[in-house]
């Protein structure tokens, strides 16, 4: 999703076809001799995880799971966290996987309620991860978190002299006309996210006249996060034209200078939601054991201490230790954007056809 010191990793967000992978396996928390399709461990088994594009774990956190337990991970990925719960629900009595990774907080409630789950809790669940429960079933386990906000490039307002905007309601002064890239929340979960800070924010009854106003002030809508990153954002290698984009607090932490004092960009912590990504066995699944086994990996500390680099996310262990720099340049807002989930249970199509027939149509 950010730029390293080393080269560009993308988190890419938009649809895209489903692929399978496959990956060298992760080290198995519940161990034990069961393996995949009633195979004995030894011999080595396949389990299957469904997941969005932009899953990525270490190759060396990865290996451990084939040593220990003998199982390969083959991945397959239908896209952004709306098309994977879509076809997870139009699979799912014959499921495209055992386990899936990457349903969040805007999708959550709606895979539970499609019963595309079966509850499983892992081994080894921290608290903090537990006390991002959905429901009081068991099907999801929270495994990362982050906060989508806008973000700004910090170079661009200097150079033009603009002051930079802090709030939601900044956004919509004539300063920032035509400055603001955002992503469609029908087929963008960072989108998704946003729409509902502004509902947090605004209301119901307010959340469309403010994106009214944004219309107004030329805020641009692509479909994915990579092309409002990569192509729009003036302070990412695209070098686009608009300085204020729809990204993460972590994304700062991946535009640093040479000298790893300062960051180009910034994030807006007064626009942000709390993304929280979640994992699960699927019903049906050909390999329950294995996916229990995988599950267990997921909330343990060797994939949570990968995740900041691998998906710069933060782990959902808030005890595992944080990349050099979160601290200071990738920090969580203090008190992002809520919307009930159950309302976002009940409301999701609706606010996302508001949205399209104010800002599309």
């Amino acid at each position: 999703m950010q730029r390293t010191t080393t080269g560009t990793r993308r988190r890419t967000l938009a649809t895209g076809a489903a692929t399978t992978l496959a990956l060298l396996a992760l080290t198995a928390c519940s161990g034990g001799d069961d393996a995949a399709g009633g195979d004995d461990a030894s011999s080595g088994g396949t389990v299957t995880l469904v997941t969005h594009d932009s899953f990525a774990v270490s190759d060396e956190v990865l290996a451990a799971f084939e040593e220990e337990s003998g199982l390969t991970v083959e991945q397959v990925a239908p896209g952004d966290g709306g098309a994977l719960v879509n076809q997870l629900i139009l699979t799912k009595d014959s499921p495209l996987g055992d386990v899936v990774f990457g349903i969040d907080n805007t999708f959550a409630s709606r895979a539970i309620d499609e019963g595309v789950l079966d509850p499983y809790t892992p081994a080894g669940l921290s608290d903090s991860a537990a006390s991002y429960a959905v429901g009081d079933g068991g099907e999801l386990t929270a495994i990362d978190l982050g906060d989508v906000c806008v973000n700004v490039d910090h170079a661009w307002f200097d150079e033009a002299g603009v002051p930079e905007p802090v709030t939601l309601d900044d956004l919509t002064r004539p300063e920032y006309e035509d400055l603001l890239v955002v992503t469609n929340p029908a087929t963008s979960s960072p989108g998704l996210a946003f729409l509902l800070a502004t509902v947090g924010a605004f209301g119901e009854d307010g959340f469309e006249d403010y994106w009214a106003d944004l219309r107004a002030n030329g805020v641009k809508v692509v479909d994915g996060w990579s092309d409002a990153y990569y192509v729009d954002f003036s302070g990412s290698e695209g070098a686009g034209p608009r300085p204020l984009v729809l990204s993460y607090s972590t994304s700062p932490a991946f535009t640093l200078t040479e000298d790893g004092t300062a960051s180009t960009t910034g994030a807006l912590l007064d626009t942000c939601f709390r993304q929280v990504e979640y994992a699960g066995v699927l019903a049906n699944a050909k390999n329950p054991e294995g996916a229990q086994q995988l599950l267990d990996f997921l909330v343990s500390e060797p994939f949570q201490a990968d995740v900041p680099g691998q998906m710069y996310m933060y782990p959902a262990d808030d005890s595992v230790a944080l990349p050099d720099g979160w601290a200071e340049f990738a920090p969580l807002a203090d008190e992002p954007f809520e919307v009930a989930p159950e309302d976002v249970s009940a409301h999701r199509d609706e606010w996302i056809k508001a949205w399209t027939a104010t800002v599309v149509d």
